[in-house]
């Protein structure tokens, strides 16, 4: 039963590694149906008996090798391709051929795959969706099923659904309107919710909303696959996200996670403000983004010292991420200090595309970036706003390349003993400043993390290992630990407890070589922690419908999360 209580039909589980398993499909799958469904083939690595017992002899060499072997073998081919696209097109190949060996090279070798099925290799697969479509990977609702939705969520053919990755491709990573091409997006996150969080496959939802693209390169492209129209806005818009929300509700009931993903950002903060009293949901580019680096920085103070309210914080650029972090910041820095939230906000400042922002600025401003508009005389440019400030840490959410120049770098390391400088916008060739420049610039002395990964760096004899702010280290295990607890509302104070459980999680060594995020490598451990946390507060707060509360949330973590082994079959 495992998995948040939900029965473990296909053995995905953990608990449920030893048992015997029957390969349904509609009826027991057997001979050539059985190699054709990715959730039960297991290619060469099917014993004698199995063989006949399925009806696969003769459908098969004789040869029998051990998942390992099959292993190796794909990760020597995937090393061979020069063109990390081609990589990304073999790793969904694989997907769609067989699922465990899929997740077993994605668990087994996490920080390689990591970027070949994630940022930055997934921005370009989603740019080239259209041309490298080959099998549909999840739900495509678009204005077309107005007043079917729920007919359409039918169709998709599993029943327990636990977690749902949503996206209307409007804002995907920093390439902007991609439109029904953003479904790569969905896909790529709910790989890591399984492969780093342990979520069932067949939990797993990918859906994208198209309502159109703003994008004319796509308009009048003949390989695309998505409605060519303008995109729907206002009450046509909001009518049909309605009837998406509750149809999910009506299908798969109140405890399945909906998480809103590479929205744009009016969008993204009416949809999380409006569906976050009613149902279970999770916007990753504000709320994942901002426990991340909440945990990075929790982190870093072990490093600089002090506490978060000791600090100042300047942002470059305010929009989700921007404003989300600065918010969970302040919030963390409530709680720690118990002096009221807009308070604690002055300590938090925000440069956007026109400058500060400032009181003066207040009423032109997005309502999202208000409560950070403080006293100030209004400063252009972000040099200005460094010298004028004088921050002790400098976060880029902006999603523009070489923002962090010298000067702005230098003022950093002038004021500060060990500055701390967050590049977090995404794919590689925005981060406002490179590894290499953040260390060069101020002489080794930067606590420096990206968004994206970047190579170790040697400075004057000694090596600096970057960290990277990677959202891929706290929603699979947020996703497990709502899962798990069985929640029906996601509450801030489980976003900053999934943040102190990253951060304790950096051990000593890491900090030595100037970590402060613990390796990729250990992540689903990390991920049992994390949800154990995230469970934990859910049952604190009241918001857990699983009952009775395990006592070791940390084990039954463990026992729930999916195991990508082959099971054998009856």
């Amino acid at each position: 039963m495992a998995g948040g209580g939900v029965e473990d039909t296909y053995g995905e589980d953990r608990a449920t590694e030893d048992q015997l398993i029957t390969p349904w499909s509609f009826s027991v799958a057997s001979g050539y149906t059985l190699l054709r469904d990715p959730r039960h083939n297991k290619g060469l690595a099917f014993s004698e008996a199995e063989r006949d017992a399925h009806y696969l002899r003769g459908l098969l060499p004789p040869s029998i090798v051990s998942q390992e072997l099959q292993e190796k073998k794909l990760m020597h081919n995937l090393r061979n391709y020069t063109v990390p696209l081609q990589r990304y097109i073999a790793m969904m190949d694989l997907q769609e051929r067989n699922e465990r060996l899929f997740y077993k090279l994605l668990i087994d070798n996490v920080e390689e795959l990591l970027p070949v099925v994630y940022t930055p290799t997934v921005g370009e697969a989603c740019q080239k969706y259209g041309s490298i479509y080959r099998r549909p990977q999840g739900l495509y609702i678009s204005l077309k099923d107005k007043g079917k939705i729920l007919e359409v969520l039918k169709n998709w053919p599993e029943r327990s659904i636990q977690v749902i990755v949503v996206t209307d491709g409007e804002r995907i990573l920093g390439l902007g309107d991609l439109g029904c091409q953003g479904m790569g997006i969905p896909v790529g996150k709910l790989s890591l919710y399984t492969a780093l969080g342990g979520v069932r496959p067949s939990a797993c939802l990918p859906i994208t909303i198209d309502v159109g693209t703003n994008n004319e390169s796509l308009l009048n492209d003949e390989f695309y696959i998505g409605l060519k129209q303008r995109r729907a806005t206002g009450e046509e818009y909001h009518e049909l996200l309605e009837e998406f929300m509750t149809a999910v509700k009506q299908n798969y009931g109140e405890k399945v996670l909906v998480q809103f993903e590479d929205f744009a950002n009016h969008n993204a903060f009416d949809l999380l403000a409006k569906y976050s009293k009613s149902h279970l949901v999770f916007n990753d580019d504000i709320q994942g983004t901002a426990s991340v680096v909440l945990a990075g920085l929790i982190a870093a103070l072990k490093v600089v010292g002090g506490t978060l309210a000791d600090h100042t914080y300047l942002f470059l650029g305010a929009g989700e991420a921007g404003t989300g972090i600065a918010e969970l910041i302040a919030l963390e820095m409530s709680k720690q200090t118990e002096i009221p939230i807009n308070d604690c906000r002055k300590k938090v400042w925000l440069v956007d595309s026109r400058g500060l922002i400032v009181e003066s600025r207040k009423e032109s401003l997005q309502h999202f970036k208000q409560p950070f508009a403080h006293e100030h005389e209004p400063v252009k440019t972000l040099l200005e706003a460094v010298q004028s400030i004088k921050p002790t840490v400098l976060i880029g959410t902006s999603g523009v390349g070489k923002t962090f120049t010298q000067e702005v770098v230098e003022a950093m390391a002038t004021f500060n003993e060990k500055p701390v400088i967050f590049a977090l916008s995404n794919p590689t060739s925005h981060s406002e400043c490179t590894a290499e420049e953040a260390y060069t610039w101020t002489k080794g002395s930067a606590v420096f993390a990206s968004g994206s990964p970047f190579d170790a760096v040697e400075y004057e004899g000694k090596t600096y290992v970057p960290g990277q702010s990677n959202n891929a280290y706290i929603f699979p295990g947020f996703g497990l630990g709502v899962v798990i607890s069985g929640a029906i509302r996601v509450h801030d104070d489980m976003l900053l407890a999934a943040s102190e459980a990253l951060a304790e999680q950096v051990s000593e060594d890491n900090f030595a070589r100037g970590l402060i995020f613990p390796p990729f490598t250990n992540i689903r451990k990390i991920s049992a922690h994390i949800a154990a946390k995230v469970a934990a507060k859910a049952y604190e707060l009241g918001l857990a419908s699983r009952l009775p509360r395990p006592d070791d949330l940390v084990k039954y973590a463990e026992s729930c999360m999916y195991t990508p082994a082959y099971r054998c079959y009856r």
